[in-house]
């Protein structure tokens, strides 16, 4: 019979994107304007990554799905509202920053620390699940820090299929150039998956699991510690919004090295 399954997910708050996005510099270092006040949103890809958890444990009598989540206690709150009713999780909060500056490493030092800190986890077999990239700190690696700092050395980034046998072994494809992907198969945990956008559709809401969730989330928020998290050694000197250029010519019966040829120029220029 198959063993339960512990499956830990690192994934946060992120500014909503449809929102105006504009950098400032602040006393703590470059922020967003008027971050506090914006909504947030789970990001898409540790959304994915947790509902990717939630189908491999509900496969599995008595597997749990932990969600570490680091980000302002406040919004973490709002935003455990609706992510609750996705899907069965237990929540590890960190209170700390979550903008697009913050530190990866110092990111994932305080995230280690959380997981340390779950009662009775065997991170000998765990699952350890993340997003492959962020729409808030993308700098691609607090993932792969995480692992490794726990010892983890098997790590799969870019995952879009998870496919888990019943004595512990599974395969994974990850995306690589070209539209392709990569086939790998490992013979058992622990193991790092840093997830894609996979292959679920996103839950629809479920008020008795958000009513679930929210009688161990609350008490998790109340007793989430504060991470020291900054934006380590790195000195910004300027942010701003990429500016926009656009320059339209409509022309005719080119041919496709011409057309080309233009491009090239236009860049160069």
């Amino acid at each position: 019979m198959a063993k339960p399954l512990s499956i830990v997910v690192c994934g946060s708050l992120v500014p909503d994107p449809l929102q105006t996005l504009e950098p400032v510099q602040t006393p703590q270092g470059p922020g967003l304007k008027n971050e506090q006040m914006l909504p947030s949103v789970l990001d898409p890809w540790a959304a994915c990554a947790l509902y990717e958890a939630a189908n491999l444990a509900k496969q599995r009598a008595g597997s749990k799905v932990y969600l570490v989540a680091l980000g302002p206690k406040a919004k973490l709150q709002q935003l455990m509202m609706t992510v609750a009713q996705k899907a069965p999780f237990t929540l590890v909060a960190v209170n700390g920053p979550a903008g697009g500056f913050t530190d990866a490493a110092e990111a994932a030092t305080e995230l280690v620390k959380a997981i340390k800190g779950i009662p009775g986890l065997d991170l000998s077999s765990t699952l350890l699940f993340g997003g492959c990239a962020s729409a808030s700190r993308d700098a691609g690696v607090t993932l792969q820090f995480v692992a490794e700092t726990l010892g983890i050395t098997e790590c799969f980034m870019a995952v879009d299929e998870l496919k888990l046998a019943d004595d512990d072994s599974f395969s994974v494809l990850e995306r690589i150039e070209g539209g392709q992907y990569l086939s790998s198969t490992c013979s058992g945990f622990p193991a790092a998956i840093g997830w894609a956008t996979g292959s679920l559709p996103e839950p629809p809401n479920n008020p008795q699991v958000g009513m679930m969730n929210m009688r161990a989330v609350m008490p998790a928020l109340m007793k989430a510690p504060v991470a020291n998290v900054g934006v380590g050694g790195i000195a910004y000197e300027k942010t701003e919004v990429p500016s926009a250029k656009r320059d339209t010519v409509v022309k005719k019966d080119m041919a496709v090295d011409d057309i080309a040829k233009e491009i090239v120029d236009w860049i160069r220029a």
